[in-house]
């Protein structure tokens, strides 16, 4: 259940912030070339979504942090990869698709490219340590008395048989008394 509310808030917050990305770069595309708006919006959207996510999608409880920006930046940029090659093929199989057809395909290679990018930063980028001991104490057991604390059961592993060297002659019977 936590993962499903994750998820819906990564999509609020990272859908929200696309919606502004996709308004912001024809109006600072007036001030310079497309390309560049382009660029600089990406990069502020991906900083401004990666504090969103650590602080509230994945509640962290801090700042992402230079790390956490670089390996998020890395997601986003798998992410717009992905979404260039499924338009590239799209092109390379139909030469002029119909504009309905092309976000099509763009918002589903963005869909597939955003579910992923959510699980790179739910299970590497933002795991918290309680994420892992959650999943550590679910085979833990417990104790019935409340003041002692849990005790992991320890593993015994059983040791090879090893059979007795018999001297027959060689180093072992020159060393050996005489």
């Amino acid at each position: 259940m936590k993962s499903l509310t994750s998820f819906a808030r990564f999509v609020a917050f990272g859908g929200g912030t696309g919606v502004l990305s996709s308004l912001a770069v024809p109006l600072l595309a007036a001030l310079m070339p497309w390309a560049l708006s382009n660029a600089l919006i990406t990069i502020a959207s991906t900083v401004l979504c990666t504090e969103l996510h650590a602080r509230y999608t994945f509640r962290t409880g801090r700042r992402a942090g230079l790390r956490r920006h670089c390996q998020a930046a890395g997601s986003a940029a798998a992410a717009y990869g992905a979404t260039s090659v499924a338009v590239f093929a799209l092109h390379a199989v139909q030469p002029a698709p119909g504009m309905l057809t092309e976000q099509l395909v763009y918002l589903s290679a963005s869909g597939l490219a955003g579910t992923g990018r959510f699980v790179i930063l739910r299970l590497f980028v933002f795991a918290t340590a309680t994420d892992h001991e959650t999943a550590n104490t679910a085979n833990t057991p417990k104790t019935t008395d409340t003041n002692l604390p849990a005790v992991k059961p320890t593993t015994t592993i059983p040791r090879p048989r090893r059979t007795p060297v018999i001297p027959t002659g060689g180093l072992t019977v020159a060393l050996g008394p005489s």
